[in-house]
């Protein structure tokens, strides 16, 4: 591991900047993304400081996709998407992770494409964060 800063492992300004981490699983912890184009996104970043699935250990990898399923149930529990989509990039922030992107066709924001990494176009209030992070937990 290099000495390079890392928002899911030091979960300080860094992460503050785009997302709220509002639960722990067995293998990963749970952010909710603050831009809400798609609502419900969420981010499952995996308790390894590892950049590629192909880093984990069989049983490390099996956990960290039962996770990311556990989430993925919560987030249709709690949103009903149409769709959820899924992305795991690290191009910059090499830190093992999955976008969790929910879309909704009756919202033609991006359906049918590749979601963008940050729109910038629907942001939330404190509360509202929090009621939404709480819904999420609830299904978890």
């Amino acid at each position: 591991m290099s000495n390079e800063a890392c928002a899911y492992c030091d979960e300080g300004p860094a992460l503050d900047a785009f997302g709220i981490k509002i639960y722990e699983l067995p293998a990963s912890k749970v952010v909710l993304f603050k831009e809400q184009s798609h609502k419900g996104r969420v981010i499952v970043a995996s308790k390894h400081h590892v950049s590629e699935i192909v880093e984990l250990s069989k049983e490390d990898r099996d956990a960290f996709f039962d996770d990311v399923d556990r989430v993925a149930k919560a987030v249709h529990a709690t949103f009903h998407p149409d769709k959820v989509n899924y992305g795991a990039y690290g191009d910059t922030g090499h830190h093992l992770h999955f976008h969790l992107v929910p879309k909704y066709k009756d919202d033609e924001f991006e359906w049918g494409g590749t979601f963008a990494m940050n729109p910038d176009r629907v942001h939330l209030t404190d509360e509202e964060y929090d009621e939404m992070a709480k819904a999420i937990v609830a299904n978890l």
